[in-house]
């Protein structure tokens, strides 16, 4: 796999496509933080880390609205690609719908939402959008 960022993505992304209420990813630390902010930013309901024999596993339990059904997350994009990766400086920090979403980067603080990042002033490497 040349891209586990996106694969995870793409797992949440699908998961909440087809209604799963829970779904299950290889676990990595990068992958670990990112959940930790969806989690924190109320885009997720909880995670836990299952430790298994061959391989962790991180379970994601997806939220959706309680009437309409509707997912909590509209779009999730990955922006940082393997093949072009994108830096920003605090200066050029993107805001993800006039900050009604958020962007999450990998910084030398550790993986944070650009709010963060702006408190800290840090720039980094854009991993992906959220809203």
């Amino acid at each position: 796999m040349t891209d586990p960022i996106a694969d995870f993505l793409t797992r949440i992304r699908n998961a909440y496509l087809a209604g799963h209420k829970i779904v299950e990813i290889p676990a990595s630390k990068m992958k670990m933080e990112i959940t930790r902010i969806l989690h924190e930013k109320g885009y997720i309901l909880s995670y836990k880390l299952v430790e298994g024999t061959p391989a962790n596993t991180i379970k994601i339990a997806l939220k959706y609205h309680p009437e309409t059904k509707k997912a909590a997350v509209k779009k999730i994009i990955r922006i940082s690609k393997p093949g072009l990766r994108k830096y920003v400086g605090v200066e050029t920090m993107p805001r993800v719908l006039n900050g009604l979403g958020i962007a999450i980067l990998s910084t030398s603080k550790g993986i944070i939402s650009d709010k963060e990042a702006r408190e800290l002033n840090v720039g980094g490497e854009v991993l992906c959008y959220v809203y």
